[in-house]
C-alpha cells in the first residue's frame, strides 16, 4: 500500500472513527484501524465488535492495499502535525510496518494482520429511512442526559427510538430514563419508518453518533432490524448492534392530571438552582422548592449547618406545596430547555413532577421529587 493524503483530511476521518477503540483491550488487534486504499480513497474502519465506524477520505493511491495500526497512536501523530501537510503513508517489511512520512518527520508503526481484523457485517436491515440531521441531533440532545449508567438495568442503558401517534400525527420518538427522571422527545415520523420496530439504542453508540453529527447537516441515512442499526452521514457509516432487552411501558410514570402549575423563567430559575445547590450535600444535591403565592424560595441546606435561600417570582396560582428535588438532575434538564420559561405540573410532595418547555410541546420531562 502507498498513497498520499492532505493531513486535514486524514485527520477528519480519524476523529471520525478512532473513539470507538477501547483504550485497554484484551484483544490487541481492536486496539487498531482497518486501513485500506483503492480508487483514490482512504477507507479507516474501527471497532469494538458491538459498534463499527467507517469513514473515507480522498487521497492519491499510488499502490491499492490494506493493513491495521494502533488507532489512538496514529490519531496523536497526525494530530500534532503542521496544518497544510502532505501525509505520505506506505506499508514496508510485508506490511509488519507502517511509514508515516511527512517533512522530515517519519514514524514506523507496527502492523497487525488484516486477516484479525473483525468483519463488519450489517446482515438484513429491513427498515430504512432518511432523517434530517438536525432531528437526529435533537432527539439525542433533548433525551440522552436521562439515559441510565447502572449497568443491572441494561435494558435503560440506551435511548428507546420508536414510531407513535401522538394526537392524529405520526413521530419518531425518543425516550431515556433513568429511573430517576424521564425524557420524551419527538420529530415528525420520517417517510418508510412506518412499522419500524422499536429499539434501543446504547449509550456509547449514540456519543459516537452525536460527535458524528456534529459537522454534519445533511440527511442521515437510517437503516435497522430487531438487532442492528446503522447511520449513513455522509463518507462515515456508524453501526451498532441494539440492546437486547424490553424498554419498559414508560407511559405508565408519566402522570396525567397533575393540578398545581408553576411557571418559571428559565434561565433565571437555572441559575438560581445552581446558586443555591452548591452548599448542598455531594451525597443528595438536595434542595427544596417552596412555592405559594406567584413566588418560590429555593434552599438547600449542607451537613455542617451552612443553608442558602434564594427567592424567585413566578407564576403560580394553587395551594402552597413544598417539594424537593435533586438539584443535578434539575439542571442537566433545565440546559435541554431552549424557550424562555419552564412549566411545572405537580400533584404532590411524593408524586412526579412534569416538566415542560414552553416553546416546544414536542419535549416533555418527568422528575422524581426526593424528601428533604
Amino acid at each position: 500500500m502507498r498513497l498520499t493524503i492532505e493531513r486535514s483530511h486524514l485527520l477528519k476521518s480519524l476523529q471520525h472513527v478512532q473513539s470507538v477503540v477501547e483504550r485497554r483491550n484484551t484483544i490487541p488487534i481492536l486496539s487498531n484501524l482497518l486501513i485500506s486504499s483503492a480508487d483514490s480513497q482512504l477507507s479507516l474502519t474501527a471497532t469494538d465488535m458491538d459498534i463499527a465506524v467507517v469513514d473515507s477520505s480522498p487521497s492519491e493511491v499510488g499502490q491499492a492495499g490494506a493493513t491495521t495500526a494502533p488507532a489512538h497512536m496514529l490519531y496523536d501523530i497526525v494530530r500534532k502535525l503542521p496544518e497544510g501537510a502532505q501525509v505520505e503513508i506506505a506499508t514496508e517489511d510485508g506490511n509488519d510496518r507502517l511509514s508515516l512520512r511527512t517533512g522530515r518527520s517519519k514514524f514506523s508503526l507496527h502492523c497487525l494482520p488484516t486477516e484479525d481484523f473483525p468483519q463488519v457485517a450489517d446482515g438484513e436491515l429491513g427498515h430504512q429511512f432518511a432523517l434530517p440531521a438536525k432531528d437526529l441531533r435533537r432527539l439525542i440532545d433533548k433525551s440522552r442526559f436521562a439515559i441510565s449508567t447502572e449497568e443491572t438495568r441494561y435494558y435503560l442503558n440506551g435511548i428507546y427510538l420508536h414510531a407513535v401517534e401522538n394526537g392524529n400525527q405520526p413521530v419518531l420518538r425518543a425516550v431515556a430514563t433513568d429511573g430517576h427522571r424521564l425524557a420524551r422527545v419527538e420529530v415528525a415520523l420520517p417517510a418508510g419508518a412506518e412499522g419500524m420496530p422499536g429499539v434501543i439504542v446504547p449509550r456509547k453508540a449514540i456519543g459516537e453518533l452525536r460527535k458524528l453529527l456534529e459537522d454534519f447537516d445533511e440527511e442521515v441515512q437510517v437503516g435497522l432490524s430487531e438487532v442492528k442499526i446503522r447511520f449513513v452521514l455522509g463518507t462515515a457509516t456508524l453501526s451498532s448492534k441494539l440492546i437486547d432487552g424490553t424498554f419498559p411501558d414508560y407511559a405508565r410514570v408519566i402522570p396525567e392530571g397533575n393540578d398545581k402549575i408553576m411557571t418559571v423563567p428559565g434561565k433565571a430559575f437555572a441559575d438560581a438552582v445552581d446558586r443555591v445547590s452548591t452548599i448542598a450535600s455531594d451525597k443528595s444535591r438536595a434542595i427544596k422548592l417552596s412555592i405559594a403565592d406567584d413566588k418560590v424560595v429555593l434552599s438547600a441546606h449542607s451537613p455542617d449547618q451552612a443553608s442558602a435561600t434564594e427567592e424567585l417570582a413566578v407564576d403560580y396560582g394553587g395551594e402552597a406545596i413544598d417539594i424537593g428535588f435533586n438539584s443535578r438532575y434539575v439542571l442537566d434538564m433545565t440546559q435541554q430547555i431552549e424557550g424562555d420559561s419552564i412549566k411545572f405540573e405537580m400533584a404532590d410532595a411524593a408524586s412526579p413532577t412534569v416538566v415542560c418547555d414552553s416553546d416546544d410541546p414536542l419535549a416533555l420531562y418527568v422528575l422524581m421529587p426526593m424528601r428533604v
